[in-house]
């Protein structure tokens, strides 16, 4: 018995089959997913930058202690000053370590406030002078070698020369 023949290939094609190229149509798919991948990267970036900077601590509450009223004889004619003092401090600590040095801290505003005369504190820019110096006494350290207090502003809650 005689097996058939297979059919003979030809050694070479006759017509070659053209490269598949990629069409533009897969092209512009292709370009339309780095676009959108790059925009939601650059999108994710730019939130989490403004997220960052809402996460920034808040601003610290100012820190106020109220000193009693002074009530002053002032040099001169026989006027007095009554006069309410608030210190604007640094934090918390700097409140313990004033309220702790109170005495010495009314003494020296005694001192200061007693050596005045009613027309050294009868206008504004005299009032601010006059809250400098006592800005000035108070930052004094307490101890020959102690750190001086960081008190950043001294208020006038009452104001009266009689």
């Amino acid at each position: 018995m005689a097996v058939p023949a297979a059919p003979a290939l030809p050694a070479e094609p006759t017509a070659a089959a053209p490269a598949r190229k990629p069409g533009k149509r897969r092209l512009a798919i292709l370009a339309a997913v780095v676009v959108l991948l790059g925009g939601g990267g650059a999108g994710a970036w730019f939130l989490s930058q403004g997220n960052a900077s809402k996460e920034a601590p808040a601003p610290k509450a100012p820190v106020f202690l109220p000193l009693e009223t002074f009530t002053i004889n002032l040099q001169g004619d026989g006027h007095y000053l009554q006069i309410d003092i608030t210190l604007q401090v640094a934090d918390q600590a700097q409140v313990d370590i004033i309220k702790a040095y109170m005495p010495r801290v009314r003494s020296r505003l005694l001192s200061l406030l007693s050596s005045k005369q009613a027309e050294e504190l009868a206008s504004t820019e005299d009032k601010k002078k006059l809250a400098q110096e006592i800005l000035a006494q108070v930052k004094l350290p307490f101890d020959p070698k102690g750190k001086p207090q960081q008190v950043d502003d001294v208020l006038f809650t009452s104001f009266v020369i009689q």
